[in-house]
């Protein structure tokens, strides 16, 4: 007894599945082209370090007095 398995089509087949690919692959391009002028290299300015550096090892600045604030009556 012999089994006969039926033909599926390719999905390439079917123009939706085209046009959705071609779509994703543009979008990529794009995406990858805006990365890549934009977002080539991070910008560090100068004495970045050492201003992050007494930004964090800086004593926190004293609280705020509370605000006077009328009481209901």
């Amino acid at each position: 007894m012999a089994v006969v398995r039926q033909h599926r089509p390719s999905p390439w087949r079917i123009p939706l599945v085209r046009e959705l690919a071609v779509i994703l692959l543009i979008k990529l391009a794009l995406l990858l082209t805006i990365k890549a002028i934009w977002f080539s290299a991070p910008t560090v300015p100068p004495e970045g370090t050492a201003q992050v550096a007494a930004h964090l090892l800086a004593t926190p600045p004293a609280k705020p007095l509370p605000a006077l604030e009328e009481t209901p009556r």
